[in-house]
Parts: structure tokens; sequence; C-alpha cells
């Protein structure tokens, strides 16, 4: 088994002033796990990095293609959006193919996550929205699947509703880690969220770039709207939607608050799960850099684009460069 050092330091000068550990489980063919760093039996929260198997239902239910929906749809259903105009329309599309409206939402509104989108809706004058929010792609989706389920929608983001309980379910079978074994707490934007070890959370996302490769229709199908849509799964300034775009879509990762990514390979089988211990922004999207390129999916060398994101320069307040984010020697 390889071991990986994924740790993050934050430079001041020549020291070391801060160091982000970070924990992780890569599962391979097999279902296997093939590589680890620091405690990969770690249980954490799966965040938004559970979406590809939250619309899984509503595909299989075939209420999705009853609301004529398509690529654009079922992106937005996955992403964590940057909130831009483009991502605002969609979603509400979504709501208006079910006779549902922003209040019916319940996420709650915030900033645009993505630099553009935050500008254009501070130029705008437009109050933040719950259709800004970054989750709202994922939530109209589940709205649809209660509507064309016949199910109440009142209620439908909690544990006990019909649409969670069927993306329980969902994780479960992907995951290998029974509905009763999961930790069950309130995500950021109001659903209900799971915890899963980052092992089981490597063994799904592995299970599912698998399933894609060989052709299985909802896997492919939503690795297909990803990969054609990666814009409307991430945005303008959004690492997931740049690490997709720079690999021809070899490559589909999922961002979770709190430090949580998963990532697939579907061309090797692997599945990785990230979670760096503080939560920390800062490291995360270097660390899982760091992963691909300890485990042969990416070169030393990053395009232009990607190696952005892996490295960064510290300014102080004079534009002076005093230091830097990066992957631990």
């Amino acid at each position: 088994m390889k071991a990986l050092s994924l740790d993050v330091v934050v430079t001041r000068g020549g020291s070391i002033e801060s160091r982000h550990r970070v924990h992780a489980a890569v599962v391979g063919p097999g279902d296997s796990v093939i590589a680890t760093a620091r405690d990969s039996s770690l249980v954490t929260m799966w965040r938004s990095c559970a979406k590809l198997f939250q619309v899984m239902p509503l595909l299989s239910s075939g209420g999705f293609d009853r609301l004529g929906w398509g690529d654009e749809e079922l992106a937005l259903a996955c992403a964590s959006h940057g909130g831009e105009p483009e991502h605002i329309a969609i979603a509400d599309r979504m709501l208006h193919s079910i006779d549902r409206e922003e209040g019916d939402l319940a996420c709650g509104p915030h900033e645009p996550l993505s630099a553009r989108g935050a500008k254009l809706a501070r130029e705008s004058g437009r109050p933040f929205s719950r259709l800004m929010n970054n989750c709202s792609g994922k939530h109209a989706a589940m709205l649809a699947r209660a509507t064309t389920a016949g199910w109440p929608t009142h209620g439908y983001e909690r544990a006990d509703h019909s649409v969670q309980r069927g993306c329980l379910a969902e994780v479960a079978t992907w995951s290998g880690v029974p509905i009763d074994d999961m930790p069950i707490a309130v995500d950021g934007c109001g659903v209900t969220v799971m915890a899963l070890p980052l092992t089981a959370m490597a063994l799904a996302y592995s299970r599912w770039g698998q399933a894609v490769e060989v052709g299985d229709e909802l896997p492919l199908r939503t690795a297909t709207a990803i990969r054609a849509r990666p814009f409307l799964f991430g945005g303008t300034d959004r690492f997931d939607t740049t690490l997709i775009e720079e690999t021809e879509g070899r490559v589909i990762s999922k961002v979770g608050a709190e430090g949580v990514h998963t990532i697939t390979v579907p061309g090797m089988g692997l599945g990785i799960a990230i979670k760096v211990e503080d939560g920390a922004l800062r490291a995360q999207h270097i660390a899982v850099l760091r992963a691909l390129r300890m485990m042969g999916v990416l070169g030393e060398e990053l395009s232009p684009r990607l190696a952005e994101w892996g490295f960064k320069q510290i300014r102080n307040t004079r534009g002076e460069i005093v230091g830097e984010i990066r992957a631990e020697s």
C-alpha cells in the first residue's frame, strides 16, 4: 500500500508558520485500498461530495426524463455552482418546470461563490437569493423527486422524508455503509448530510468511476453531463471546473465544505477521498493536486491553469511576496 504525504504548509520567509494535516484514502479496482494518508478510516461529513449519488433516485425513477430535463439540469443538480447568471437561470427553470418557485427551496440565500457571480450580483443591486446558493440545483432536483413521485414537498430536506431516505439508500449502496451506521446531520444548505469513513467515500467514487467506464446508464449519463457542462458544475473560477476542463474529463472531482473532496478517475478505476483536518479551503485544492500527482494521474508539471491552484503566494498589504502555501516537501 502506498503512503501519501499530503500535508500543506504555510510559510513566512523561510519558516513554516502553519501546517494543515491532510487525511486521505485511495481505492482502486477490486474495492482495494491502495494508498492512504494519515488516518484513512477517519469518519467525517461527506457534504456536497454526495451530490452525484443524491440525484440518482430522480434519474432511476424516470422522473427526470418525464420533466424533459437534460445535461444542463443534471450538471446543475450535481453542482456546487458559483451563483452566476447562467446557474441561476437554470435553477429557476428547473423550479418552474415543476410549478415551484424560489421560496420552495429549503436552502438559504448567500453570496455567490464565484468572484464573477458575486460581482454581477453586487452590480445588479439584487439581494442575494436562494437561487444563488451553490446547492440550488440539488434542492431543485430534490423537489422534483418529491413532485414526480407524488410525495409532499414540504420538509423534503429532512432525514425522515422519502426523498432523503432514497438519497441515503443510494449512498449506502455505493459506499457499502448501512444507513443505520451513518451519523446524520444537517448540511450548510439545510438538507440532510451523512458521515462516512474516507475509505467508504473513496470506494463509492471508485465504483462510480468504474461504472462510468463500462457504460452503466445512470453513472455514464451523469458523467457525460458533467463533462459536457463543466462550467455549470462549478463556475468561472471554480477548482472542479478547471480540473475537469484541463484533464478533458479524465478526472471528475467534487468539492465539499470543511476540507472534504472526492475524486474519481474512471479510466484507472480510482476513487480518492481527502479531508483537510482543520477544514481549511486554502489547503484543500493543493492537497487534491498533490494526491493526483502522487498517484500518477497528473504529471509533475501542471498546466498553467492547474498550477495556479497547486501553489499560492502570500502577499502583505503592500503587495510584497512574504510567503507561500504549498504541499509540504
